[in-house]
């Protein structure tokens, strides 16, 4: 009976300890992945485009509709990276706070279609990833005030891991050839990485995954890769590869490796934001080194 008395008020205690996290929804993988290192177990989170998942061309569903219901605090990247979340905001007409993670980031601004717009792909320079962390630590301080220092607790572990990565990442990306800084990938998501560290990624799609480039755009990319002597072709985890591979057999560039552009990986040490940046920095060191 005292076993049976115990185990019910350990069960009770955890249901309590359940019903008094705060419900946090998160865009895509890589937000929940920064969320879920400050959140912890003060959290349920919920994330809608899951790992190798593409948030350009995402279609919700009435499971997200709920999530979104439901939630205390959304947390989305911004600079019109998901539009979609943004009209399923409005039409639950939700009570949850909305806030966006790259607030703050300096937008880098490119010309598509005519139109001036912000490259929303910001988490794709490590440095950001500071602003990011402290936007979602300060809005889970707000929302769950009795666990404030928890949240700033693992902001400030999680920062010193970011930190470290970037001594990695400036020491690697600086000792690379001066004539190797030329990278060609599927669509324009790393502009936020090459500002940083002076490398040209180019691409036969634009931001959005949503465009599909015209046969001349296609062929003209391959004229530059021959010109320029581009040396390496990147596929991406959220795109099929097939254009990339025959980009790469008609230009005489090889395939460097896999970059994870806007989602995290399934498994493996992508599965994580900080190991998905350091995957990204390793693969493109080794193709540009040969």
């Amino acid at each position: 009976m005292r076993k049976l008395l115990v185990f019910c008020t350990l069960l009770l205690s955890f249901s309590v300890s359940a019903a008094e996290r705060i419900k946090v929804v998160t865009s895509f993988s890589i937000l929940a992945d920064i969320t879920r290192n400050i959140g912890g177990d003060y959290i349920e989170l919920s994330n809608i485009v899951g790992p190798d998942g593409d948030a350009h061309v995402y279609e919700v569903t009435p499971k997200d509709a709920r999530k979104v219901q439901d939630a205390n605090l959304i947390i989305e990247n911004g600079l019109h990276f998901e539009p979609w979340l943004d009209r399923l905001v409005a039409s639950t007409e939700t009570a949850a706070t909305v806030i966006k993670a790259s607030n703050g980031v300096i937008p880098r601004s490119l010309e598509e279609d005519g139109e001036t717009i912000p490259d929303p792909h910001a988490w794709n320079n490590l440095a950001n990833a500071t602003i990011y962390a402290a936007n979602i630590t300060k809005a889970l301080m707000e929302a769950d005030r009795a666990h404030a220092a928890q949240y700033q607790h693992n902001h400030d572990v999680y920062l010193k891991k970011i930190k470290a990565l970037l001594v990695h990442v400036d020491k690697t990306f600086h000792n690379l050839p001066a004539g190797n800084r030329r990278i060609v990938t599927s669509h324009d998501a790393f502009g936020y990485m090459g500002q940083a560290y002076g490398i040209q990624f180019i691409a036969p799609q634009g931001l959005s995954t949503e465009r599909e480039p015209s046969a001349a755009e296609v062929a003209a990319l391959i004229r530059q890769i021959r010109q320029d002597k581009i040396k390496a072709v990147f596929v991406e985890n959220i795109k099929d590869a097939r254009l990339l591979k025959q980009i790469a057999e008609e230009s005489g560039a090889h395939i460097g490796g896999t970059l994870y552009s806007d989602a995290l990986a399934a498994e493996g040490p992508a599965s994580t934001y900080l190991g998905l940046y350091k995957s990204n920095v390793d693969t493109l060191d080794k193709a540009l080194r040969r």
